[in-house]
């Protein structure tokens, strides 16, 4: 699915209090709290030096700042993305409600997005919703079908043991798969309709 139906959310000008910084893998550029509504924090080129990512069984580790937020994944095979109509949703938005850090697994060759495979490019933009506007941060990466562990990376969650992380991890991959897109508690249909307006205002 390209990612066209929230891609309007770019241009609300908003003034946002509630903050994240992507801890895994590595963003593009050093995080700008200020930037964090604009496309890719405000670093509109790919890195030139991409992280190795896993092909299949990778995950995304962020710190929020806000406690209950909507955050979902897009992905772009474009050398050097430039606007969200390069991006296919690779993680369905979800809900989480504790603040600190939130881990959760993304298995980029199971999201059927032309270009996915070993060797490729890929850029992943968070999308993150603490309640008062879209923010945004973006990973360049080059996957890499036989790497299965990541060195001086965990996934944890604030609230997990070490015995129970894989299992949060697993049953938060198997909610965000099967739920219907939802946006801090809207439907995507209702958020549309107030978007809209709140457009025709500008």
């Amino acid at each position: 699915m390209r990612f066209t139906s929230l891609a309007f959310f770019s241009g609300l000008l908003t003034v946002a209090s509630a903050h994240f910084a992507l801890q895994y893998p590595e963003p593009r550029g050093i995080r700008v709290a200020d930037d964090e509504v604009n496309f890719c924090d405000g670093y509109p080129t790919a890195a030139s030096n991409r992280s190795q990512f896993p092909l299949s069984g990778g995950f995304v580790s962020i710190e929020s700042h806000h406690q209950g937020y909507t955050v979902g994944v897009i992905v772009s095979t474009a050398q050097n993305p430039s606007s969200f109509d390069n991006f296919t949703t690779a993680v369905d938005y979800f809900t989480y409600e504790q603040t600190g850090t939130l881990c959760f697994p993304i298995n980029l060759n199971a999201t059927g997005v032309s270009g996915i495979k070993d060797g490729a490019n890929v850029t992943i933009q968070i999308v993150y919703n603490g309640g008062d506007g879209n923010l945004y941060q973006c990973a360049d990466l080059t996957l890499n079908s036989t790497l299965t562990s990541v060195t001086n990376a965990t996934c944890a969650n604030a609230t997990d043991t070490a015995t129970s992380t894989s299992t949060s991890a697993s049953a938060t991959a198997s909610t965000t798969n099967n739920s219907a897109q939802t946006f801090s508690g809207f439907s995507l249909a209702a958020l549309l309709s107030v978007a809209g307006v709140a457009m025709s205002l500008l």
